[in-house]
């Protein structure tokens, strides 16, 4: 039985590592626009993912694309936790806050609060999904409940707890103080890890 076509173009990548539409046109004897929906679908369930351009004849630089790094592997999980380990590690606890804060503050790409806590949810639910936490928000008789659907460390998030409480402090500097962490890693009735957070309305 033949293989479908993505998964032909997967193996096409993992022999030959790169390729533009064109080749894989070529190489299929399929339409130009037929691999570019399949390119497409490939890419923003990042499998793929662009690499490069480079020209291809007349008109502009075409796209290259070869298997997507999350694919590949990338070894970010022990990087992050050796740097975790070298710079928190000589930090006394009492510090440890404030170093994590001003992560936090970089993470938030200088995001301000306003005066309207809904605007502000609004806002920081797009900048956490921005950063692949695919958030929600949600009214709670305790006050405003943003729920991670995703966490985007979580290969290192064991061996390294602070990491959820940088993600509190990330969620104060969006929305000003009193958050806390309600639920952490609780599973859904799909039995996908899921964490949350209130914000506690003065």
């Amino acid at each position: 039985m033949r293989q479908p076509t993505r998964l032909r173009i997967l193996d096409h990548f993992r022999k030959h590592q790169t390729g533009s539409a064109t080749e894989l046109s070529h190489f299929f004897g399929m339409t130009g626009a037929n691999i570019r929906h399949h390119l497409g679908i490939l890419e923003s369930n990042e499998l793929i993912e662009v690499i490069g351009s480079r020209k291809e004849g007349r008109g502009r630089p075409r796209n290259i694309y070869g298997l997507s790094r999350r694919v590949q592997g990338d070894g970010l999980d022990r990087l992050s936790g050796a740097l975790l380990e070298t710079w928190l590690g000589g930090v006394a606890d009492e510090k440890r806050e404030g170093e994590l804060k001003l992560v936090a503050e970089n993470l938030a790409g200088g995001f301000y609060p306003g005066n309207s806590i809904i605007k502000n949810l609004v806002r920081a639910i797009e900048r956490l999904n921005e950063m692949h936490y695919q958030a929600r928000w949600e009214a709670s008789p305790a006050g405003s409940r943003i729920i991670l659907g995703h966490c985007p460390y979580a290969a290192i998030v064991n061996g390294h707890p602070e990491i959820c409480k940088m993600d509190s402090l990330l969620l104060e500097s969006m929305l000003g103080p009193h958050i806390e962490q309600s639920v952490k890693l609780q599973l859904t009735d799909k039995g996908l890890p899921f964490c949350a957070f209130v914000k506690v309305e003065n």
